[in-house]
């Protein structure tokens, strides 16, 4: 072979190079990812359809829905409600959180904490707990004739609260979401502090400012695309939150099964055998969250556009 078809040959290997570098990515998204959302969708615009007695072979059929499996779950009362208990939920949890991760990031900065890596490792240790452990955990501790702490409320004389009931449930939910998620977002926005100049920080103190001055009004202002970022994954968890109330429910009565949007598609899917409006449901939920988190980025992206330097 001549040297400019090895040339050419070589040149091309450079360009393809990073295509084949790639391509197990791809592969992987396409198996694990694009394939299951495009069955999804596909499942979405179609129904069972049963004839007779629904006995025999070809008795049922897959046949084409339209539209339809979307319009009976948006016009479901029980997804509705179950939207409505996310959002009381959410307003609990999302604030609570990153203002607790907000107030330790902010604490373990300054200069004048001791233990430092100890208290950074135990305020992010129950993030590394799973999920539905940590619920089965604060789900014993809630339960009247095992919690310690009812024992404790026995031997004062005081009442004791059924945190698995009414309003208290939200609470109690909540406060597992808190525990486990605090840890997490206080890691993120500590290490955009401790990515900040020191020198602003040095300019700020010969200008007089306090410990607390600086915290918000340098530190706090100038880690926004962090609490940004923290406030975006924690509404997403929000929405997704299934493993809290799925854990907790069998031990009341005062969480339905179709609790949250996701115990819904759980339910049409699995005890209900609707696989295809489960679809629909779970296709609606996507989009709806696609288009929360768009809207909450733009108006992240228009505020720090509108406050940068010209």
């Amino acid at each position: 072979m001549s040297k400019p078809h090895q040339g050419a040959l070589r040149s091309y290997g450079v360009k393809a190079a990073p295509y084949g570098f790639l391509l197990p990515a791809v592969a992987l998204f396409a198996l694990f990812f694009a394939l299951p959302i495009g069955y999804a969708l596909w499942l979405s615009f179609h129904r069972i359809e049963v004839k007779g007695l629904g006995l025999g072979k070809g008795a049922k059929s897959e046949v084409w829905a339209g539209l339809g499996n979307y319009t009976s779950a948006l016009t479901d009362p029980e997804l509705a409600h179950s939207a409505l208990r996310v959002l009381g939920y959410g307003v609990i949890v999302v604030p609570l959180m990153l203002g607790l991760a907000l107030f330790f990031a902010l604490l373990l900065d300054s200069e004048r904490v001791r233990a430092r890596s100890f208290a950074r490792l135990a305020i992010f240790l129950p993030y590394a707990v799973p999920g539905v452990i940590a619920a089965l955990l604060w789900g014993f501790l809630y339960l009247p004739t095992v919690s310690p702490f009812h024992y404790l409320l026995d031997g004062m004389g005081l009442p004791r609260p059924d945190l698995m009931d009414g309003g208290l449930l939200y609470a109690s939910m909540a406060n597992i979401a808190v525990w486990g998620g605090t840890g997490f977002n206080m890691i993120v926005i500590y290490t955009a502090l401790r990515s900040l100049p020191a020198e602003v920080f040095e300019a700020a103190k010969l200008d007089g400012c306090s410990e607390l001055q600086i915290a918000l009004r340098v530190k706090i202002p100038m880690v926004a695309p962090s609490l940004v970022l923290t406030f975006f994954f924690s509404v997403i968890a929000t929405l997704q939150v299934f493993n809290e109330p799925t854990t907790l429910k069998p031990l009341t009565n005062g969480i339905p099964t179709t609790w949250s949007p996701l115990m819904k598609v759980y339910e049409d899917a699995f005890t209900g055998g609707n696989i295809h409006a489960a679809s629909a449901t779970a296709v609606i939920l996507a989009l709806a969250t696609f288009l929360l988190s768009f809207a909450l980025l733009r108006a992240s992206n228009r505020r720090t556009t509108q406050g940068a330097p010209r």
